[in-house]
């Protein structure tokens, strides 16, 4: 498994506590190295898990961001269109990020002439916290090291501000009703 990021305290807790490899987009070009980890085919499955808020240092984010203030899309398709074009012909792409609406440049062709399986969802929450939080009762699953800051109620403007601007290696804060 090969994990995507560009923030570095993200990059490190995946690797830590998931064990998959990396990879800082910010820092590579991220289609070179999942070809040269593959064996030039590409991700047998590649997963978007960002949705609408997708970043990247690329003239094309620009261009989303653009097109989104000017209201002529609502997303920014960027990690989804990079998963399509790097999974492998006859893969799978899945699109778990949330999305709100319409999207600009999305490469249907790339999807049909590799012959692509695309499927999206979200999270079924009825369906899977109940088990989820059954697991965490019993010690079988662990997420603590996901909440990487904990401040009182009177503070979540600044927490909300902290893990908007990913500030302070922020992942996750938890907020105290009870100070």
């Amino acid at each position: 498994m090969i994990s995507i990021d560009r923030l570095p305290e993200r990059l490190e807790m995946t690797e830590r506590h998931i064990g998959s490899e990396v990879i800082d987009y910010t820092a590579t070009d991220v289609d070179a190295e999942l070809r040269e980890r593959t064996g030039g085919r590409g991700p047998d499955v590649c997963i978007e898990a960002v949705g609408m808020e997708a970043h990247s240092d690329s003239p094309v984010h620009a261009y989303d961001q653009v097109k989104q203030q000017l209201r002529l899309q609502t997303d920014r398709p960027t990690a989804v269109r990079e998963a399509i074009h790097a999974c492998r012909k006859g893969g799978s792409v899945f699109v778990l990020g949330v999305f709100a609406g319409l999207v600009d440049k999305f490469p249907l062709g790339a999807v049909i002439n590799k012959g692509l399986t695309v499927r999206g969802a979200q999270m079924h929450g009825q369906r899977y916290i109940p088990m989820l939080l059954d697991r965490m009762a019993a010690g079988e699953l662990s997420t603590s090291h996901l909440a990487t800051h904990s401040v009182p109620l009177d503070e979540a403007p600044r927490a909300y501000e902290m893990f908007k601007k990913k500030e302070d290696g922020c992942v996750r804060a938890v907020i105290r009703p009870n100070g």
